[in-house]
Parts: C-alpha cells; structure tokens; sequence
C-alpha cells in the first residue's frame, strides 16, 4: 500500500543561539484517506515536524517522500510545485487577502497552478463553499464573516486543488467550542466521502481524540 506521506529518520537542528536538535530521527507514514493528529507538548517539535513535511523548510537531515517519491533534495522551484499542486494548507490563523472576495480567495491557488480555465475554478470553488454551507457569503469580504466562516473559506481554499493531502497547523486554536466541532466535523465528512488525507497539528485533546490516529510527540521524538 503506497504513503501519501513518509519520513524516514527525519532530524533538524536549530543553531539560535547555541545548536539544538528539535526533531531526532522521526520515521512516520501517513496512509491515503487517514485522518491522522499530531500532539505533544508546546516545544515538542510538532510544529516543526509539520514545517519540514509541507516542503517550506528544506534544511533537515533524513527524506520525506510523497506517494512514494523523494521530495526530499527537489528545487526551490519544484517544491513550489509540489505545494500548490500536492497540499491543502489550513492554519490557525485564516490568512484570507482582505481586498478579495470570499470567491476570489477560494480561487488563488488553482489561478497560482492554472491547471484549469477560471471559469471551471470559478464552479469549483463554488462546490467547495456548497460543501462548507459558505455558498451564500461567496460574495462577501472577509471582514463581514465572523472567526469560524473565515475559518471554512480557509478550508474550501485549501482544497480548490484536489490535494494529496490536507495539513493543519492549530486550525481550531483560535475558535470556541462550537466552531472547533464544526470545522472537526467538516474534516471528518472530507475524510469519510472524498477520502481525504488529513495531518492535523493541534493542543486540543477533543479534536484529537476523535481522529483515526494520535501521533504523540515528546521532545523531538515520537512517543
């Protein structure tokens, strides 16, 4: 059965100011359609771990390979790629350009991989807002939705191009109760009907516990 995502030996360092090892040889696979958190401690590394898998950071020792292939040694260039193309990115913090539509934002990505006329981005992005019951705000700015709308345009963003796989970074560490469930059930219904891969960072031990699979990390390391 081939990984949407594994690494093998993973290790980095940070040298601010004195050398430190943040991550000591993290092996880890991610199978197609798991729903899968990642939790620990602040300072575990989880954050870092998560860093170093979405390709932005490519000063590590060890591989990460991507269904099956080596990301780990690719161009700046193909790495831009492959995080365009590959990953859906849900953070804590939305990251919508205020002077675009709610539409507009949804569209960025797929107009950035211009894999597709606007017009089918366009019915696309639509479908995505449809899922998210955020159809009816498409034309509003972002600073008319309240935190958990701005939240789901964030998640239909992150899927305008049919990733590989969905990584979150606290996506509900700004959200009450309510909306942490809501944006929890959203993820669910995606991994349940569009078999989507989802990696979650996050404290929230709700969350986690209702995932398919709690990666544990103390001090670097997988527990």
């Amino acid at each position: 059965m081939s990984h949407v995502l594994a690494t093998k030996e993973l290790t980095k360092y940070f040298y601010d100011p004195v050398k430190f090892q943040v991550l000591k040889g993290i092996s880890m696979s991610i199978n197609h359609g798991e729903f899968v958190s990642i939790v620990g401690k602040s300072g575990c590394g989880k954050s870092t771990l998560l860093y170093l898998l979405s390709t932005m950071d490519t000063d590590y020792e060890g591989q990460i390979l991507m269904n099956d292939s080596l990301v780990t040694g690719k161009s700046d260039k193909e790495l831009a790629v492959i995080r365009n193309e590959k990953i859906g990115f849900v953070f804590q913090f939305h990251y919508l350009l205020s002077e675009y539509n709610v539409l507009k934002n949804v569209m960025l990505p797929g107009m950035k991989l211009g894999k597709l006329s606007e017009k089918e981005i366009e019915h696309n992005a639509m479908e995505h807002l449809r899922t998210l019951d955020m159809h009816e705000q498409a034309l509003k700015m972002p600073n008319q939705l309240s935190g958990g709308q701005k939240q789901r345009v964030a998640i239909a963003r992150a899927l305008i191009n049919n990733p590989l796989i969905i990584m979150g970074d606290e996506p509900t560490g700004n959200l009450d109760k309510k909306n942490s469930d809501l944006v929890f059930d959203i993820f669910q219904k995606l991994t349940l009907e569009q078999k989507q891969t989802l990696l979650i960072v996050t404290h929230d031990n709700d969350f986690a516990t209702r995932t398919n699979r709690i990666i544990t990390m103390e001090d670097g390391k997988i527990i």
